[in-house]
């Protein structure tokens, strides 16, 4: 992991880390609001950024230099290339639209039939005036880039089998105030979700036919990010916080990064993490070349590596500044 990119709320910020552990951390788009990121799998350099109100932008560099790709006027809140499609990607919007590229934001096109998914028109968020759902989280399949899911704040989790041309109502058992959504690295089976309402975590293993929301053990149930480890499925992790005015709070989240190993309870990750977590930590991911790490970066800017699953944890020697959502490593 030698690049970082977070979305500050004002803009982005970069650290790079070429020269043993020194990092070096710039700050690019001032005064523009990126809400989230993307990265292409099979071009480890070529990233896109979901604005609001600019729509998409895009960078072949590493996030060192930017150009619009598309969407212009959209408000843009949620972006995913496909890992088995690399030009195709998909866009979610306020309000709550869905539209794809096929040839890597060349030029887009809107997934109609997402107007008209059965129980729409309850969707509503209580997060931002003029409180207009929204996609949160999109999901693509790693094997198949017509298989995908969208997490709507707040209303619903929907699935489509055929590249968003029809969709069915909402998954039942999934969490409806969807915060975080996620296939497996390689394993299309395994869907893991965290959100703000249930259990504050939920997991499918049969491709999204049926989900579940195991709470043994978990003392908190506002989910925010969620992971799971590229080598082992059972294996996943979610960040948890009591309640929503703690984890957007300053400086009092009272927050876990926890564990959940083979369908067993949720464990709370020390090992060096303070207890609680003060900052709440927005971002998770996993590095498929080192299985058993796990990366959380908190919303003070801080960036925690664990090591065995967690189980031992070192702050890295760079300070973001904020994290205001996300947080991806090129």
């Amino acid at each position: 992991m030698k690049t970082l990119l977070a979305t500050t709320g004002n803009g982005l910020v970069r650290a790079t880390c070429s020269i043993g552990t020194a990092w070096s951390v710039e700050q690019h788009l001032p005064n523009m609001v990126v809400r989230c990121l993307a990265t292409v799998p099979s071009a480890h350099t070529s990233v896109f950024a979901g604005t609001h109100g600019d729509g998409v932008l895009r960078s072949d560099d590493g996030g060192k230099s930017w150009r619009s790709s598309g969407l212009a006027g959209q408000i843009i809140t949620a972006l995913a290339t496909s890992p088995s499609a690399p030009d195709t990607i998909y866009a979610g919007t306020k309000p709550a639209c869905l539209f794809v590229s096929h040839d890597a934001g060349a030029h887009w096109a809107e997934l109609g039939a997402f107007r008209h998914i059965p129980g729409r028109r309850f969707w509503w968020s209580p997060a931002e005036p003029p409180f207009r759902a929204y996609v949160q989280a999109i999901a693509v399949s790693p094997t198949d880039a017509q298989h995908l899911l969208i997490g709507i704040e707040v209303g619903a989790v929907v699935q489509s089998r055929d590249g968003g041309r029809s969709w069915a109502g909402h998954c039942q058992g999934a969490l409806r105030d969807c915060h975080s959504l996620t296939f497996h690295t390689t394993n299309n089976s395994w869907i893991y979700e965290a959100g703000g309402s249930g259990a504050g975590v939920a997991v499918s293993r049969d491709a999204g036919a049926t989900w579940k929301q195991p709470k043994a053990h978990l003392d908190h149930h506002y989910g925010w990010a969620v992971a799971a480890d590229p080598a082992r499925p059972e294996v996943w992790y979610a960040s948890v916080s009591p309640s929503p005015w703690k984890a957007h709070g300053e400086r009092n989240a009272q927050a876990s990064i926890v564990r959940s190993i083979g369908g067993g309870p949720w464990e709370a990750l020390r090992g060096g993490l303070p207890q609680p977590l003060l900052a709440m930590p927005y971002a998770l991911f996993t590095d498929p070349a080192t299985p058993g790490d796990l990366y959380a970066g908190l919303s003070n800017g801080e960036v925690w590596q664990g090591s065995n699953y967690g189980d031992q944890w070192c702050q890295l020697p760079v300070q973001l500044g904020r994290i205001a959502r996300t947080l991806i490593a090129l």
